[in-house]
């Protein structure tokens, strides 16, 4: 064999082991690690290459081709940082690579990795996820009134089909295709149109001459397009009617139609691909219907979507207040009163407090609102409250805001003996505690087992002294001296031995405990 012979047979054998296997990502998520590496912008201004090399079916592309076309942000980089990140995009499984022999000249060049780049069936898929994405964020979406006009013209063309003799089947498919992505368009933008409208992002950042233009554009919009849909909507709902006996046979004409290109050895057969598509279409009339006709006790669809478009311009006027709001400085109530009470806190004494008050909560004088009838008019305003007879303000006007409720004035109830018999168990009570005051609080020491017998209004008010005292107490040896909550008596109290005990009679049960000696002083007493 010649030494050419051999060569000859090398390369095939060589040419054979060059061929790589179709790349395939293992995790499903490595497609998608282009976009947030380090070098983001790099793979996306390769992957946008083959994108549009995808659209304009090109099925290969060479690095210095990629290196050619794509738009580099900072320059045309080096062939060799491209040839880099296309390998990458291949382990990641973005791109397939394929052995490039069509430029091979000598046997040296052939050994040279060269290789033909195309996207993979996942970098199709993430191609077109983010071209969606993309899509989906910049579209403005738009309340169609011409779509409604559409579907109108689609419900009448569909009913002359289904009048005929022999329907023509093709064209029943054309027609219910045509109506189902105009109702599809309909209802996604004016979903996405009302939801945009509802967050008012732009207004809300907007300039205010900028809202007051937007308002009154977007008011003539929202009152057109209820116009219209009020005034197609019964046109379009008695065309639906119309259509109901028998538009199971023509949704069954176009199942048949396309089941008959269901693909053979699949896992269903064409009766299963019929019923398949039978339901769908089924289900694409039930949402066309739905959304003109009332479903049991639902509104129609766009009935609520008219609702919607109502209630946005409430909507609309309450974010431009909150623009007024924001644009005047205007701070929430919290924020005022933590800035008054720093104010208060900084006061040098009482004095300079109580005329910060004043001037905070306007507690000035105010002769003019009286609802005396009998009060001096020749008073000026500049009396102090002090020195000024008493004004009679009704309570109601506090509590409600007006001096009397609206119409007429109910009967006054006499309450002369729930108020005498009130007052009189008051006057009891008073006498009973100041009574049980001056048998406790005797300023001597006195131990506690001979306090003898308490009625409840004077155990009431020891409990209550001795609760004071304890909660202050280190230790259960240890004494302890303070002064009551309401500042009117001061306690002392020192326990004595361990083995002491104490018993005081009441009339519920007999209290008892270890022994102390108390000492409880009036206030007055003490000073």
């Amino acid at each position: 064999m010649t030494e050419r012979e051999n060569k000859a047979k090398t390369f095939k054998v060589d040419l054979g082991r060059q061929r790589l296997p179709v790349h395939i990502a293992n995790d499903p998520a490595d497609l998608f690690r282009h976009v947030s590496a380090e070098k983001a912008a790099f793979y996306r201004c390769i992957m946008d290459v083959f994108a549009a090399a995808k659209r304009q079916y090109r099925l290969q592309l060479r690095p210095d081709e990629v290196l050619a076309e794509a738009r580099w942000p900072d320059g045309p980089p080096r062939i060799e940082d491209v040839n880099t990140a296309l390998t990458q995009l291949t382990e990641w499984g973005n791109l397939e690579s394929h052995p490039d022999t069509a430029r091979v000249a000598s046997l040296s060049d052939f050994y040279r990795a060269r290789f033909l780049y195309r996207l993979s069936q996942g970098g199709e898929a993430v191609e077109s996820a983010l071209a969606v994405f993309v899509q989906t964020l910049q579209r403005r979406a738009e309340l169609q009134t011409v779509a409604l006009e559409d579907i109108a013209s689609r419900l009448q063309a569909l009913q002359a089909l289904a009048e005929a003799t022999e329907p023509d089947a093709a064209k029943i498919h054309e027609t219910l295709r045509d109506l189902v992505r105009v109702f599809e368009s309909l209802a996604e933008n004016a979903q996405a149109f009302m939801a945009g409208v509802a967050r008012s992002i732009e207004l809300q950042q907007a300039e205010a001459g900028v809202v007051a233009n937007y308002k009154k554009r977007l008011i003539d919009y929202l009152e057109r397009f209820m116009g219209d849909l009020v005034r197609r909507s019964d046109t379009i709902a008695r065309l639906i009617l119309a259509l109901e006996p028998g538009i199971d046979a023509l949704l069954g004409q176009v199942a048949e139609r396309e089941s008959r290109d269901a693909a053979p050895g699949g896992a269903r057969d064409q009766v299963e691909a019929r019923k398949d598509y039978l339901q769908a279409w089924r289900e694409r009339w039930k949402g066309l219907r739905g959304w003109f006709l009332s479903t049991g006790h639902e509104p129609p669809q766009a009935e609520l979507l008219r609702a919607r478009a109502r209630s946005a311009i409430p909507q609309l006027l309450a974010a431009i207040a909150a623009l007024n709001e924001r644009r005047s400085g205007r701070s929430d109530r919290s924020a005022d009163f933590r800035m008054l009470a720093g104010w208060f806190a900084a006061c040098a004494d009482n004095g300079e407090a109580h005329r910060l008050a004043r001037a905070a909560f306007a507690l000035n004088p105010a002769r003019h609102f009286s609802l005396n009838a009998n009060a001096d008019a020749e008073l000026p305003a500049s009396t102090s409250w002090a020195d000024a007879a008493p004004l009679k303000i009704h309570p109601r006007l506090r509590e409600y805001g007006e001096a009397a409720p609206r119409g007429p004035l109910p009967r006054v109830r006499d309450r002369a003996e729930e108020r005498a018999f009130l007052a009189l168990q008051l006057a009891e009570e008073s006498l009973q505690v100041e009574a049980a005051r001056k048998r406790l609080a005797t300023s001597r020491p006195a131990r506690l087992s001979d306090l003898g017998e308490l009625d409840i209004h004077a155990f009431g008010l020891f409990l209550g002294l001795l609760g004071e005292a304890l909660s202050e107490q280190a230790g259960p040896d240890t004494q302890v001296e303070r002064q009551t909550g309401d500042g009117l008596l001061h306690i002392h109290l020192k326990p004595l031995a361990p083995d002491s005990r104490a018993t005081i009679n009441t009339p519920h049960g007999v209290f008892a405990g270890r022994d102390h000696l108390i000492t409880i002083t009036p206030l007055q007493d003490s000073r």
